[in-house]
């Protein structure tokens, strides 16, 4: 058996080659890198200007933008085909659903939505005890507010983690977590 070498194959080892110089590297930085880097640092100027060390939550804004910038990259401009596409994208939406419920903290509109609102707020304020039957009622709003956090922080980082198929249980791999969502 003969093994023969398309001229590509060459062309490209050429090319490798080329890459790893120190002025292919040079000139890299000054055309791509800085340009690419002053692009992100305007796209992501309102999360960096609030970011802050002492909370979680200025972490999941920088992800949310970053997974905002890639729904709608995969959406409008991507290159794979719809039925594989279309789930990373509803998992994508969904995760971005999740972190803005985070990010808005409206688990007690929700709840209050679900049980009705919370009752004598306005006593709670001036210092006028609630009755047995107002405390019982906030209570189960608060309650239900906590589940409703419980669940959507549970199903978020399953979504991340890919519940369906994953390397781990020895199944194929069908790219339903967050490591499958590139184009």
């Amino acid at each position: 058996m003969e093994i023969k070498f398309a001229e590509s194959f060459f062309d490209s080892l050429k090319v490798l080659a080329r890459h790893n110089t120190w002025w292919y590297k040079t000139y890299k930085f000054l055309r791509w890198d800085i340009k690419n880097f002053i692009k992100n640092v305007w796209t992501f100027r309102k999360e960096l200007w609030e970011h802050r060390w002492w909370d979680y939550r200025f972490t999941l804004n920088i992800f949310e933008r970053s997974l905002t910038i890639l729904e709608e990259g995969m959406s409008t401009q991507g290159n794979e085909v719809p039925e594989s596409r279309d789930p990373k994208l509803k998992s994508m939406r969904r995760v971005l659903e999740l972190l803005k419920n985070n990010r808005e903290d409206n688990y007690i509109d929700r709840a209050e939505e679900e049980l009705g609102q919370l009752q004598n707020l306005e006593g709670f304020l001036e210092g006028i005890d609630d009755t047995e039957e107002q405390a019982a009622h906030n209570r189960k709003v608060f309650v239900r507010a906590r589940e409703i956090e419980n669940k959507e922080w549970k199903e978020l980082w399953n979504i991340l983690e890919g519940t369906k198929n994953s390397r781990v249980s020895g199944k194929k791999y069908d790219g339903s977590d967050i490591r499958g969502w590139w184009d």
